[in-house]
Parts: C-alpha cells; structure tokens; sequence
C-alpha cells in the first residue's frame, strides 16, 4: 500500500472515531428514557449537545489545519476529545454531562476539515471523488460502530460503559495519527490560490453547494436519530435488533458513498450525482411516512439510511476543489458548518414534530428538505468554473 492510501486510511479511523462518538449518542435515547425518564424531545436536546459544540468549532479548525498542517491539529483534537468525555461520565447530573459533551464536540471538529485536507493534498482531481468517497465512508463507519454496540452495552452494563467506548476509540485514533499520518506538500502559494474564493467566483457555485449539502443533511439525520426509536415503538423491535440494522445500513451507505465518488470522477463533476441522490432522497423519505407501521415503511427507512448518506463525499469533495489548498480547511469547516447546524437542529425540532404530528407528517416535512436541496445544487455552475479553471485540480 503506497503512503497515502494508507494516510487515508488513517484518516477514516480517525474520523469513524469521532463520528462514533458525535452519532452515536442518539442510540442510546431508548436507555435516556427509560433509565433517566427524558422525554424524546429532552433525550434530543441531550444527544445533540456534542453537534452544538462541533458547530462552534469547526471554522477555527480548519483555519488552524490550513496554517498549521493536518497531522497535529487532528492528534491533538481527538486526544482532547476522548479525555473530556471520559471525565464528563464523572460529573454529577446530565446537565453537566450535557455541559461536557459540548465541550468534547468542539475538539472534536478538529478531524472534520483536517482529515478533508488530507485527501485533497495526496490526491489528484481524476481520483479525488474516489478518495473523498472512502474518507466519508468514516462516518457511517463510526455510526455503524455505535449503533451495533452501543444499545447491546447500555442494556448490559449501562449508560456510562456505552458512552466510554468512543472516548478510548478516540484516544486509540489519536496515537495512530501521530505515528501515521505525514502532512501533503502544497503548491507555491500565488495571489489566486490564497485569494478567499468567498470574494467574486467561485463564491456564487460554493454558496449554494454549502446550502444544499446542508439541506441533504436533514433526511439523512430524521432517518439515523429517529430509526432505532421508530423501530422499537411503532414495530415492537428490541433496541440491540434495530441498532444492529442500522449499523448493517451504515456499511451499505458507506459503500454508497465510494460509489457516488467512482461516479463522479467518471463523469467529471460532483453536482450532477449529487441532484440525482437529492432526488432519491426525497423519495425515500416520502415513502417511509407515507408507510405507517406496515413492512413499506421499514423498506423505506431500509433505503433512506442508505440513499441519504450517499452525496456526502460529493459535496465535500466539490467544496476542496472549489476552495484550492490554502483555503480548503476554512472552506470545509463553513461547509460542515452548515451541516451541522441542520444537524444539530434535527433531533429536538423532529422530536417535538414526531410527539405533537406523528411520524407520517413529520417525515413528509423532512422529505421538503431534499427536495430543496436538489433544486440549489450547482450544477451548471460547477461545470462552468471546472471548464475555466479548476481551483482544486493538480
């Protein structure tokens, strides 16, 4: 194996690690309302904590992965993390384990943008989509983890034991990275590849890639908060059963994710498969509310925990080459950013759309959000800077 496919599959630990821990909270919000007596809303607020200090962080970390290199800022961000969530299992009270989650989801943005940046140094623009695709098969990954173990250790040996498996995966990854990873070399910096491509083009095209990729964030977490609970109260599923089939989906999505990457070095651009799986994302969603309790709705959240992970490698691999490599790390932190600001916002404002208007009205409002995001995807204007001059290209 060459250094950098193996760089970049430290890169995926790495990012599984932290994902473990950043998606893997809401399968525990069966044990949340039974052990601690949260309402789905409040076990929502609790497990979006983490997403909330993501969100304010992740900006400074790619800034600081810009600047900086790779290599230190996801060591140090990762081994932060596994410290602060183990100590947060101490505190007295959720609130101010709450408290330190938050904090541990700060350092936690350390690896988004840092282990993007990676991919966009080692790897050149015909095998970039392929590249970025197995990088973001790491969340799944780290979600497929979490939900094939959490549920199981929770209900053996309680919340505490659940929560302290991504802390040492986080501690493990970091080692790993140290002894790994090598930053990639960088182009001689010029006046237009250090110019923010925020200013004039291609500002335009990567606006509208952040917003959509955001909008498609939506559905992806209705289906990855609310499957195991979905399953257990409206289909009698036991919760080891319905996490043990989300974290076989999150392996199916992962493999989506490098397909959708195959996909778009082929056809040359990011945008065009990313509509497409907006549109099938749409679909799915409509399709698991339109389902009620019947074998249609499993099928349809079956499909949904796949299709709507699937353009995440898309349009962070457009937002690399957009951006170029003096500003790759700031540009993917605005673009994770809004992800997670939708994110963040999906367990507590779907929990209270589930409790007051029942699962099929609130799957159809989720299904609006990838019909949106299919419409502002950039198509004709990916196509266009990419014929003029690909800012991300080698």
């Amino acid at each position: 194996m060459s250094r950098r496919w193996f760089i970049l599959a430290v890169g995926i630990a790495a990012q599984a690690s932290a994902s473990s821990f950043l998606s893997g909270l809401p399968f525990l919000i069966p044990e949340l309302q039974r052990g601690a007596g949260l309402s789905l809303p409040e076990a929502g607020v609790l497990v979006s904590a983490p997403l909330l200090g993501l969100l304010l962080a992740l900006i400074a970390w790619g800034a600081a992965a810009d600047r900086h290199g790779e290599r230190n800022v996801m060591a140090a961000g990762l081994a932060a993390t596994g410290v602060l969530v183990l100590v947060s299992l101490t505190l007295p009270g959720l609130a101010w384990f709450g408290a330190g989650v938050f904090v541990a989801g700060m350092c936690a943005a350390s690896v988004n943008a840092a282990s993007g940046r990676v991919v966009l140094g080692w790897f050149g623009a015909s095998e970039r989509g392929l590249a970025m695709g197995i990088r973001q098969t790491a969340q799944p990954i780290g979600v497929g983890i979490a939900a094939a173990t959490l549920p199981a250790i929770a209900q053996r040996w309680g919340f505490a034991a659940a929560v302290a498996l991504p802390a040492v995966l986080c501690l493990v990854a970091a080692a790993l990275v140290l002894l790994a990873v090598v930053d990639p070399p960088r182009p001689a910096p010029s006046a237009s590849s250090t110019a923010s491509p925020y200013r004039d083009e291609p500002a335009p095209t990567l606006v509208r890639v952040h917003t959509a990729s955001a909008l498609l964030v939506a559905p992806q977490f209705v289906a990855l908060t609310f499957a195991v609970t979905f399953l257990v109260s409206e289909h009698g599923w036991s919760p080891v059963q319905a996490g043990q089939l989300v974290a076989v989906m999150q392996i199916v999505g992962a493999g989506g994710r490098i397909a959708a990457g195959v996909w778009s070095d082929r056809v040359g651009n990011r945008m065009g498969p990313m509509r497409v799986v907006a549109v099938l994302a749409m679909l799915t969603m409509v399709l698991w509310g339109l389902g009620g309790s019947s074998w249609l709705s499993v099928a349809a959240l079956v499909a949904a925990l796949v299709v709507t992970v699937t353009d995440n490698g898309l349009g962070f691999t457009a937002t690399a080459e957009l951006a170029g490599p003096f500003w790759a790390g700031r540009a993917l932190g605005v673009q994770n950013t809004a992800q997670n600001i939708v994110a963040m916002s999906t367990a507590p404002v779907f929990g209270a759309l589930i409790t007051v208007l029942g699962y099929p009205a609130a799957l159809l409002i989720a299904a609006a959000f990838p019909l949106a995001g299919a419409v502002l995807t950039p198509v004709a204007g990916e196509r266009r800077l990419s014929a003029a001059c690909p800012r991300g290209g080698s």
